[in-house]
């Protein structure tokens, strides 16, 4: 049985260390999804602490608020998917288990399921298979001949309930996250965008600094009301030069598309991470990039011997 813990959108991801340390005194098989959620194989713990799912969730959820002040609402079920499906589904207080799956995903739209996005969905959805009980009842072939082999096997199996994505224990280090609060909530654009530059020169100078490159950035905006959007998207290539990042993160920003929105804080995320070393670089002919990656590696020796402050981007110096 894996659960899927969600903490609300107002916890700061700073805080995410301390409550996977806390689910890891139920069961070592703790994965983190920043920079709110995280699954945990918890199939030895019910036999070790002679719990039902729900009841151990519920301590879990108690001694999240009682420590830390965060509330979360918990999903649970068979697979990483299925649990992750039932905390999207789970109401603030309750656990939402699925014992039986398909029953639990028969009439729910195809979009629902992992691995299916936009694209993916019209094409089945072009063919009648709007729903994952139809795409569970079509032959596998069919779907091959739609989506691909793979992908159409993967499809197959998941509207049966089927995800054979493991739990990993320590995936935190697969991502790199910085965080920016305002003093209040924030409306001009200009400021947003100020914030977002920081992010990326933190974290390029933080990848570069341990020689990793990232392959995507996700973007979580939080709002007054401690609602959050998020949005996350592939770079062109992997890579840790900050113009790159902050080329992406203003993109992201402007695919939200927000007109006075009361912002509270921006989180930026490097996900993906993998060695520099190992990856591949586009060259160009470009003489602008060239000299920007020289002044970059530059200023990153700068930093290392005077600190982080010693050079910075002319908006962030005031």
């Amino acid at each position: 049985m894996i659960l899927c813990v969600r903490f609300g959108p107002e916890t700061p991801e700073s805080l995410l260390p301390r409550l996977i340390d806390l689910l890891g005194e139920f069961t070592p098989v703790v994965e983190a999804a920043p920079p709110h959620e995280a699954l945990a194989d918890v199939r030895g713990a019910l036999r070790y602490f002679d719990r039902t799912p729900a009841e151990l969730a519920a301590v879990i959820r108690v001694r999240a608020l009682a420590l830390y002040g965060v509330d979360c609402v918990i999903g649970a079920g068979p697979n990483p998917m299925l649990a992750r499906m039932a905390a999207r589904e789970a109401r603030p207080g309750l656990t939402l288990t699925v014992d039986d799956p398909a029953a639990f995903l028969r009439d729910r739209p195809v979009v629902a399921l992992d691995g299916v996005g936009r694209a993916t969905a019209r094409t089945l959805c072009g063919y009648g298979l709007d729903s994952v009980g139809r795409v569970a009842d079509a032959p596998l072939a069919v779907l091959q001949r739609l989506v691909g082999a793979r992908a159409g096997r993967e499809l197959w199996e998941r509207a049966r309930g089927i995800d054979r994505t493991p739990v990993v224990p320590n995936a935190a280090a697969r991502s790199l996250a910085a965080e920016r609060s305002f003093p209040y909530d924030e409306l001009d654009r200009a400021e947003h965008r100020r914030a977002l530059l920081s992010l990326t020169e933190e974290l390029g100078a933080r990848l570069r600094a341990e020689a990793q490159v990232c392959r995507s950035l996700a973007l979580t905006v939080r709002y007054a009301d401690r609602s959050g959007t998020s949005r996350t998207r592939t770079l062109a290539e992997p890579t840790g030069h900050t113009a790159a990042l902050t080329a992406l993160a203003y993109a992201l920003h402007d695919s939200l598309g927000l007109q006075r929105a009361r912002v509270r804080g921006i989180v930026l995320r490097a996900e993906g991470l993998g060695p520099a070393e190992r990856a591949a670089r586009q060259l160009t002919f470009d003489p602008a990039d060239e000299r920007a990656r020289r002044i970059e590696a530059v200023v990153d020796r700068a930093r290392a011997k005077f600190g982080p402050k010693a050079i910075v981007p002319g908006t962030l110096a005031a």
